[in-house]
């Protein structure tokens, strides 16, 4: 199986880290994000990595190059100015030789067992989506118990994985966010598949806030 990492953006709410590195190279816990990303994957039987790039690419690949690329084949999809999530993935795919392949976005963190993904072309992987605020129980008016982000529960979110099929390609933007766009279509004529991983392993880094948190939910533990 190969794996699309989306690798590419600028990661404007992380700066100033992002003014000198690339996002996926934002350390959590002193190991870059990626590398966390690719121990991961390699732990359900990838190792073969299609990395999508465009911003700071020299230091992704001198730091996966030093690395002896983790004992995988790592290629890279360069793009000269960002083409959305859709376009990346187009672009990558001149290098997919399979039928079917994976993809994750390059700023997510998550055990999800991948492989219960591929009976199933053509779907998302879905977590349950956590408030971002505090949630109270009441007695009447009188607080009784105080919860940080709890689950909504069976309230499903894009957990940034896809399993796509390579004849998805052709209808995919040169320029554009899948989820907008080719999405949007397959699941109009009920084309595109959720698959629910309850309780899953999930942080996204979007943000100074999101990196504090994931670093701390990893305290301790290794990719």
């Amino acid at each position: 199986m190969q794996s699309v990492i989306l690798a590419g953006g600028l990661g404007s709410r992380l700066k100033p880290i992002t003014d000198y590195v690339p996002k996926s190279l934002i350390p959590i816990n002193n190991i870059p994000l990626i590398e966390w990303q690719i121990k991961q994957l390699k732990k359900f039987k990838i190792n073969d990595f299609i990395i999508c790039t465009g911003y700071k690419t020299e230091q992704i690949q001198n730091y996966l190059k030093q690395k002896e690329n983790f004992d995988s084949k790592i290629q890279y999809s360069i793009e000269k100015s960002p083409l959305g999530t859709g376009g990346a993935i187009k672009k990558a795919a001149k290098l997919i030789k399979d039928k079917s392949f994976l993809v994750i976005n390059g700023d997510v963190i998550t055990n999800i067992d991948v492989t219960k993904m591929y009976s199933t072309p053509n779907s998302i992987a879905l977590v349950e989506l956590r408030t971002k605020y505090g949630i109270v129980e009441l007695d009447n008016s009188k607080i009784t118990k105080f919860k940080e982000k709890k689950p909504l529960e069976n309230i499903w979110m894009n957990a940034g994985i896809y399993y796509l099929t390579k004849n998805l390609v052709a209808a995919l933007p040169s320029n554009g966010c899948i989820e907008d766009t080719t999405f949007q279509k397959l699941a109009s004529k009920k084309n595109l598949t959720g698959i629910k991983f309850k309780n899953a392993f999930w942080h996204s880094i979007d943000s100074h806030k999101d990196l504090e948190e994931c670093s701390k939910a990893l305290k301790g533990k290794k990719p």
